[in-house]
């Protein structure tokens, strides 16, 4: 299926994958920081998110993985570095193992190879499609920063929740049903690409435990805990963050 992306500079091609939740305007501080590095940066929409099409779910990680493939593919790009954040750290976690070829180096950040929580995923899923996305983007918020942070940048804040809102229902639903039940544990030892994983120290959804999981499964693989950081860390901590995947990426090249 073909997503909406987005492309800015030239040299090594970076792939951004965004959370659940949002699309690819979540990406906006690391775009000038990597062009400027000589990268080239592509932003995707994830299916079912931004402008992306809304194919009726549920999804599965599967379905999101191939995506990308189809979306190298597109751009005529043999092998590319991935940085995915939660939902894109989950896409990005299966490609390393099932299209190892594809990926020159993996960041996921602020994600989970095995997410749990099964029943709230399936109860959130049944609940935008019964209700919409206002409810849920007021809880995205609270998860995605820490309360000071919501309390010095509200218009920033408000901002994002309207990225939430503006989410296709029923694209949201089908990528909860994506994350509920996955368990990629086992296949981490496979995954042969430069990876470094990110957690926030701050993040109540997927704390710094399941980074430590991916951290300790995937051989040479480096892991980094941001400090003050919640869920969208990438946001929050944008120069720390940007920092360590330069870091990270120039090791890479």
């Amino acid at each position: 299926m073909k997503v909406h992306y987005e492309t800015a500079g030239d040299g090594d091609v970076v792939v951004l994958s965004n959370s659940i939740g949002s699309n690819l305007r979540m990406w906006e501080p690391q775009v000038k920081p990597l062009t400027d590095n000589g990268f080239r940066v592509v932003r995707y929409d994830t299916r079912g998110h931004g402008q992306s099409p809304v194919p009726p779910g549920p999804y599965s990680i599967a379905d999101l993985g191939r995506d990308v493939v189809e979306l190298l593919d597109t751009l005529g790009v043999e092998s590319a570095h991935f940085v995915g954040l939660s939902l894109g750290g989950m896409t990005g976690a299966w490609l390393g193992q099932h299209a190892a070829s594809r990926i020159r180096s993996l960041a996921l950040t602020f994600t989970s190879v095995k997410p749990g929580n099964v029943d709230m995923w399936t109860g959130r899923a049944k609940q935008v499609r019964a209700e919409g996305m206002a409810t849920i983007a007021e809880g995205s918020i609270g998860r995605w920063f820490t309360p000071d942070w919501i309390s010095a940048n509200p218009e920033l804040a408000e901002e994002l929740r309207q990225m939430t809102a503006t989410t296709p229902a029923e694209g949201y639903a089908s990528c909860c049903e994506a994350i509920a039940g996955l368990d990629l544990t086992a296949g981490l030892g496979t995954i042969t690409a430069p990876t470094l994983v990110i957690s926030g120290a701050d993040d109540a959804a997927l704390p710094p435990s399941h980074g430590q999981v991916i951290a300790d499964g995937i051989p040479g693989a480096k892991f980094a805990v941001i400090d003050h950081a919640a869920h969208l860390g990438s946001y929050q901590q944008a120069g720390k963050f940007t920092e360590l995947l330069l870091e990270h990426l120039k090791g890479a090249r």
